[in-house]
């Protein structure tokens, strides 16, 4: 089951909040996608926010765009910044789905470079925010339909 920016953050808005912090904290993220033998391929990325979608945009032909037309697959971790992981280690996964609508490409056109682009609309199949508090280690994981899950280590 996947889901848009928008339904996991009306489902979970706290842990939706604390993602995107962590995803606007920075303006380079790493990307993780498959590559044509299964093998993986991480790449930076940007990511941008439009509507109910989160989207990532693409160089015509890159790696990365190829191995999301072949199999939309991706997981993307946020830039930790400083190293300082304040605010927690986000992460988040799901399908990528290209965008070849015109009139819908126009639009994000508005935000990019000029030229010809890719732009994948992620579908989330889920998000995790990893951070220490009281020495302890909290994983929150979200899934679609089933809600935020806390988890602690010592």
């Amino acid at each position: 089951m996947t889901t848009t920016w928008r339904q996991f953050a009306d489902e979970a808005p706290d842990l939706a909040a604390a993602v995107r912090a962590r995803f606007e904290a920075a303006k380079h993220h790493v990307l993780a996608t498959l590559r044509k033998d299964g093998a993986p391929r991480v790449s930076g990325t940007e990511v941008s926010y439009h509507g109910p979608d989160l989207a990532i945009g693409s160089m015509p032909g890159a790696l990365k765009a190829r191995d999301l037309q072949r199999d939309g697959r991706f997981g993307l971790h946020a830039n930790p910044g400083d190293g300082s992981m304040e605010g927690g280690d986000a992460k988040i996964s799901g399908i990528a789905v290209e965008v070849t609508d015109p009139a819908e490409l126009a639009e994000y056109a508005m935000d990019a470079p000029p030229g010809p682009f890719h732009l994948f609309r992620l579908l989330l199949t889920d998000a995790v925010v990893t951070s220490v508090e009281e020495d302890r280690l909290v994983i929150r994981a979200w899934r679609p339909g089933r809600g935020v899950t806390e988890f602690r280590r010592t």
